[in-house]
């Protein structure tokens, strides 16, 4: 048996571990896998939504699934042998009970929070991309949540102009 980790084949756990972070099997979609991961993300709002879900219980949800998600990511980037892999898309996912939190439940607030989103985590303004180089798995999930809490604002900012 050879010492180079890379040619031993991953665990079950690691399969599964990454199936979680790779949102299911989205992330692995070749194009524009943090759009796919986001919608993912939107559906998981969606549910809140149609379940009623408090703005606390959201909250609450969004902390769980980000405490579970830095040793999680940073498992896949140590299997997909990269700092931040395209194909993990747990951050993305994460970020939507927490702009969820203050959103309106309506379609059209879930077709917001998706676009928001998906601008905040794409252009990356400041101080979102500082937040990338954080250490390990922390990096991973820290960028979406600041571009997360930019939609947020955002969303805010338009309800109180009764959009």
């Amino acid at each position: 048996m050879t010492s180079n980790s890379a040619s031993i084949a991953p665990s079950l756990r690691d399969r599964f571990l990454l199936f979680l972070a790779e949102g299911f099997g989205l992330g692995r979609i070749p194009a524009a896998p943090g759009t796919f991961g986001s919608l993912a993300g939107l559906g998981l709002g969606w549910w809140l939504w149609s379940w009623q879900a408090t703005a606390m219980t959201r909250i609450v949800l969004w902390l769980a699934m980000f405490l579970v998600g830095i040793p999680l990511c940073q498992r896949a980037s140590v299997l997909r042998g990269k700092k931040d892999p395209g194909s993990v898309v747990w951050d993305e996912i994460t970020a939507f009970p927490l702009i969820m939190s203050v959103s309106q439940d309506s379609w059209l607030s879930l077709l917001a929070t998706f676009a928001l989103f998906r601008l905040f985590d794409i252009v990356k303004p400041w101080p979102v991309k500082p937040f990338e180089r954080l250490p390990g798995g922390l990096g991973i999930m820290a960028d979406d949540q600041i571009a997360g809490l930019y939609a947020m604002g955002c969303l805010l900012f338009l309800q109180r102009c009764g959009l």
